[in-house]
């Protein structure tokens, strides 16, 4: 079997277009702003993120992140994104990493997976710790950070969930 991670590129194939179509928009806090897209809307999608990777046209108060692909025997099972940096409010409210699996792949250690490869990319941006946010009802997510190394450093109450803080220290 072979796992792979790699960016996501300016022209993505339509296996990679369903894929981002199955994951839903918003699901536990994690969010995919290519669900919903038809085909000329995700180019531009795709297109928009490779310049938001290389920290151009961001909107105010965005920093440049980068989306990866996580495939297996070549077969796209999830998408994450990692931001080069965090400000004032990614502090509070998202962190570096969110990532999602599509529902037909789930059930299979994929998230602990993609979790562990992205790690290695935390690194070469040159972050120490990485920060992830989780609703603290996701407990399939918390269990993935944990098992990634991720340590809880508190969790804020809210409204209709508490949020918990964990950092994984980059080796």
């Amino acid at each position: 079997m072979q796992v792979k991670l790699r960016p996501l590129k300016e022209q993505e194939n339509e296996d990679i277009y369903n894929m981002f179509q199955e994951i839903p928009a918003e699901e536990d806090g994690f969010e995919n702003p290519a669900h919903g897209l038809n085909q000329p809307e995700f180019t531009d999608f795709c297109r928009r993120h490779v310049e938001y990777s290389q920290g151009l046209n961001l909107k105010p108060g965005y920093v440049p992140d980068t989306y990866y692909l996580l495939f297996v025997d070549e077969k796209p099972v999830g998408f994450c994104k990692l931001r080069h940096y965090l400000n004032d409010f990614l502090l509070n409210h998202g962190g570096h990493i969110g990532y999602g699996i599509r529902p037909s792949a789930r059930g299979n250690g994929w998230g602990n997976q993609i979790l562990s490869e992205l790690l290695k990319f935390v690194k070469e941006k040159g972050i120490d710790k990485a920060l992830l946010t989780i609703r603290d009802y996701n407990i399939r997510s918390r269990k993935v950070c944990e098992f990634n190394g991720g340590k809880l450093e508190k969790i804020v109450p809210g409204k209709e969930f508490s949020e918990c803080f964990y950092w994984i220290e980059i080796k």
